[in-house]
């Protein structure tokens, strides 16, 4: 995770202590035990932190929104039941709300700054090829930022995250079934947006 510096109150995640207890058993711990809270920040903070930056494009922002979700999870840990979903999924509906608030707020577009997310082609390479693949980024980007925040989120989830149908349903709080079918319609989405605009 580049740069996430997640501030406040300390933490000490140490010892293996919890190492051996499922994340049910965690979460029951945690409503008493910081340590045990640290461990579930251990586990999540990355993908959380990579949801909210993809989601934002900003270090700043994500690290900010980050530390907030957590917070949040903290201090409404007592009243989190589990209803048969990861912990992640209600990690991600609180981090999912920051966003949206964040947006809101700042009256900003949901657009990502396309120069940080794209790899660094070695220079040895055809001038205008690399332009050619810049241009089909680019283009690319534009019809992802095009689709709806839940579309946007299924690729995050699929892509950056790498998770399978299944996780990301139970995320979504959705079946798999109907992720593979939300996924087949945001391809397909995607490239008549693509075509229609000469890709």
């Amino acid at each position: 995770m580049a740069g996430a510096v997640i501030q406040g109150p300390e933490i000490r995640v140490g010892s293996g202590r919890f190492a051996g207890l499922d994340e049910r058993a965690l979460v029951d711990l945690a409503r008493k035990d910081a340590e045990a809270f640290g461990e579930l920040y251990q586990r999540n903070v990355e993908r959380i932190y990579n949801y909210v930056y993809y989601r934002t494009g900003s270090v700043e922002d994500a690290e900010d929104l980050t530390a907030r979700t957590f917070y949040q999870a903290l201090g409404n840990l007592s009243r989190y039941a589990d209803q048969g979903v990861p912990f992640a999924a209600w990690l991600y509906r609180i981090a999912h709300n920051l966003v949206a608030n964040h947006h809101r707020d700042r009256s900003r577009s949901r657009e990502l700054p396309l120069d940080g997310l794209e790899p660094v082609v070695p220079a040895a390479e055809n001038p205008a090829r690399v332009a050619e693949v810049s241009e089909r980024k680019r283009a690319l980007w534009s019809a992802i930022r095009r689709l709806p925040e839940e579309r946007q989120r299924l690729l995050i989830l699929k892509f950056t995250e790498r998770l399978s149908n299944d996780e990301i349903g139970r995320l979504m709080g959705r079946t798999e079934s109907s992720i593979k079918s939300l996924y087949f319609r945001t391809l397909k989405a995607l490239k008549t947006d693509l075509e229609s605009r000469g890709w």
